[in-house]
């Protein structure tokens, strides 16, 4: 079966499995490798191995500002499973790992979610020149459901023992559960991209997941937004420029906090305190302390900063405007008064890319992400030739080849199916 013709295979979720436990590594936990000599024997016993390396990182989300890696883990064949602590090393940090990421260089690195643990990995030396991605080769099979969980109960019929996955891993020393936790995730993982890529072959995608694992490989991502402050939730309540101004030297300065102590911002302040405070506008310490987070003990020691903040914002000749100044396309929602005919040719692009989507049992966003469908939809200008010009759209989107032959006869046709400006 070629790519092309993979709209006739059946949809790939099924029941599944009575699960096995999988409780702990077969082999037992390795020991953490801490020291710089630990590392090097680590890295010797995987150059000693063969075949792909199952890879994966432990961060410290929600309890840490920076997005680093507290833990690495890396399992291949003839090898076992080894442990990394790649904290504490500090100005020779490249220098101590460089004997694992030299070796990592040598074959496939298979990883589930790769986008979550790429970044953080790449920081401390380590990039694949090869990668396989269990997560999203479920998508491109058409699982509903692709944790690694579930996967790995579906194709391998083992139930993983999961519950540390949210834990603070920069935590030290790492409790012996978190390191059996963290070492089962690479447990399998090679087998799992066997059986998902038997899968892909079965339904004639092996190629499309090929070039999707080259593009997120690859991909360097879109410069950070401008006004992140912009992110603060419940931001959207808010109505008028001097509140905006608050919120934004709040977030600035909840922002300065949270980098220097390496703390995760919600734990300096919650968002929400973050709008009652802008929004109240207190001018008392008083004031401030009566509002909700902010009568706290740890909230009251630091109660002037958070005063001093809105004062800077008050005397500010900076007031931002309530609404972040548009780049692309403004909400789909408000296309049918402003532009009708961008949002006819919308409705009709999602309709096809809903029945493509339904046929190849792939997700539409997998398809073609809904911002180059809503910038094609939007900008789009009548051309001679309409496929060979969503094709060069779609081309200078980074769209991989397979997608446009999928897509780009579904959007020319819904483009000239509706009316021109």
């Amino acid at each position: 079966m070629t790519d092309a013709d993979s709209g006739g295979a059946e949809p790939a979720d099924t029941a599944e499995p009575e699960a096995t436990p999988l409780l702990a590594p077969a082999d037992g936990v390795p020991p953490l490798a801490v020291t710089k000599y630990e590392i090097g024997d680590a890295a010797t016993l995987l150059a000693a191995g063969h075949g792909p390396f199952a890879v994966d990182a432990e961060r410290a989300s929600g309890f840490r500002y920076s997005n680093r890696a507290y833990l690495v883990q890396i399992r291949r064949a003839g090898a076992g499973t080894v442990l990394i602590d790649p904290v504490n090393h500090g100005a020779d940090t490249l220098t101590t790992l460089a004997p694992v990421a030299e070796v990592l260089r040598t074959d496939e690195w298979v990883l589930h979610a790769a986008d979550q643990d790429l970044p953080c990995l790449g920081e401390i030396g380590m990039t694949p020149t090869t990668l396989y991605d269990t997560e999203l080769a479920g998508r491109l099979a058409g699982y509903d459901r692709v944790n690694l969980a579930t996967m790995v109960q579906r194709l391998l019929g083992l139930g993983l023992k999961k519950g540390h996955g949210a834990a603070d891993w920069s935590k030290r020393p790492l409790p012996p559960e978190w390191l059996n936790y963290a070492a089962l995730d690479v447990e399998v993982l090679v087998e799992l991209r066997n059986a998902i890529a038997a899968v892909l072959a079965e339904q004639g995608k092996s190629d499309w997941a090929a070039q999707e694992f080259e593009y997120l490989r690859t991909f360097e991502g879109a410069p950070t937004r401008r006004d992140r402050w912009r992110r603060t939730s419940g931001i959207h309540k808010v109505r008028d420029r001097r509140t905006m101004a608050a919120v934004r030297e709040l977030w600035t300065t909840r922002d300065h906090i949270a980098r220097r102590r390496d703390i995760a911002p919600g734990r300096i302040l919650p968002d929400a305190a973050i709008i009652s405070a802008a929004t109240a506008d207190p001018k008392t310490l008083e004031d401030l302390i009566a509002l909700p987070v902010f009568g706290g003990s740890k909230q009251r020691r630091s109660a002037q900063v958070w005063l001093d903040a809105l004062s800077r914002a008050r005397d500010s000749d900076e007031q931002p405007e309530v609404s972040e100044p548009q780049s692309g396309p403004p909400p789909a929602s408000r296309w049918a008064r402003r532009k009708p005919e961008a949002a006819a040719r919308l409705e009709a692009a999602r309709a096809g890319l809903i029945e493509l989507s339904q046929r190849v049992l792939v997700p539409t966003e997998n398809l073609l992400t809904p911002e180059v469908v809503r910038r094609l939809c939007w900008d789009w200008q009548p051309a001679d030739d309409t496929e060979a010009a969503v094709e060069d759209f779609l081309r200078d989107a980074q769209a991989r080849q397979w997608q446009r032959e999928l897509v780009v006869p579904v959007l020319a046709a819904a483009l000239a199916a509706t009316p021109a400006p």
